[in-house]
């Protein structure tokens, strides 16, 4: 399907760009390009991967034109530009709104007039239920890739989005901070020991973005039956593996944080299509003529419910470890961790 296609990923200095570079570079895809504001990440990218099938745009979601001067062209975009950190966003909410809100919109416009065929944007368990301003953004971001995909053609333009929960050693994540607190020999920070998360790797992350890439309808959002386990099942599972007796530390709930994440809420779980290791949730493709909503409802309502991080399959220390394992990051951390 990406045979002599052109693939366009905003925000792909990140861990998830360099994730689809590794999956898509040996292929026979035509093109890849990089879309992002830091010239550095882009400059330590070109270094590293010496490939004539990258090129490098910089510029920025909230910016329209700078967008459509890297689209011409294009067939594809994974549209991952976004701000992410839950602290920094509830200290500068507004930011969130300007890059995971009006920049999704932005980019969405870029495709639609550039005549991209296909655009999924990646959301996040936090913006299922958001109790905090990057979770809202997000949220709202999946609100304008549904509602852009009423206004456009599938045949012309699709837009659709992928949720999924934490990406494992990802920029930001919590395991890389384990990591250092060790080397340093230092206490591992847990804010809250039961507290659960989803815990997927980045190439679990661009499989589901495939499978939607190749699945999903116009306006569906894609998310994937992700295991969990406990930060306090984490923290041991690191510390097993690296042999280390430091202790662990208690903190407390940061800003904004939730004791378990949501992947499907309730009220998606009443129309949700189970696809076996994935979900699929349909747009709401009713019309603008509210009149009959008011006189109709649904009697035959699912019954289903919500799919989160406390009621999903709960990994053990053991399992956690293995699948911690098959990270390159993490082999590489041990192995320089007992080389010393």
């Amino acid at each position: 399907m990406f045979n002599g296609k052109t693939l366009l990923i905003t925000g792909g200095t990140g861990s998830f760009g360099n994730a689809v570079l590794k999956r898509f570079l040996d292929t026979d895809i035509k093109e890849i390009r990089i879309f992002s504001r830091d010239e550095k990440k882009q400059d330590d990218m070109r270094h590293a991967y010496n490939n004539d099938k990258i090129k490098y745009y910089i510029g920025d979601v909230r910016n329209l034109q700078s967008i459509k001067n890297a689209m011409y062209g294009v067939d594809y975009v994974f549209h991952a530009a976004a701000l992410k950190q839950v602290p920094s966003c509830e200290f500068f909410p507004l930011e969130a709104v300007y890059t995971n809100v009006i920049g999704t919109d932005n980019v969405l416009t870029a495709c639609i007039e550039c005549g991209v065929k296909k655009v999924i944007c990646l959301s996040t368990d936090k913006a299922a239920y958001p109790v905090n301003a990057m979770g809202t953004s997000k949220a709202m971001m999946e609100k304008v890739f549904v509602a852009k995909s009423r206004t456009v053609s599938p045949e012309k333009t699709l837009i659709c989005g992928t949720r999924y929960g934490n990406v494992m050693c990802s920029r930001g994540s919590v395991i890389p901070l384990f990591i250092e607190q060790i080397k340093a020999g230092q206490p591992l920070t847990v804010t809250e020991p039961s507290m659960t998360r989803f815990i997927m790797s980045l190439e679990e992350a661009v499989e589901l973005v495939i499978f939607a890439f190749e699945h999903a309808e116009s306006g569906d959002i894609m998310v994937q039956k992700a295991p969990s386990c406990t930060i306090e099942t984490l923290a041991q599972a690191v510390k097993e593996l690296f042999h280390a007796d430091n202790p662990i530390k208690i903190i407390g709930i940061r800003h904004g944080e939730k004791m378990y994440e949501t992947l499907l809420t309730n009220e998606e779980c009443a129309h949700a299509i189970d696809m076996g290791n994935f979900y699929r949730v349909p747009a709401d493709k009713r019309d603008l003529n509210y009149e009959k909503y008011f006189k109709q409802g649904d009697e035959n309502r699912k019954t289903l419910v919500e799919f989160d991080s406390s009621n999903t399959e709960l990994l053990t220390v053991e399992q956690v470890k293995e699948k911690l394992l098959s990270l390159s990051y993490i082999q590489d951390e041990i192995a320089a961790w007992e080389q010393k």
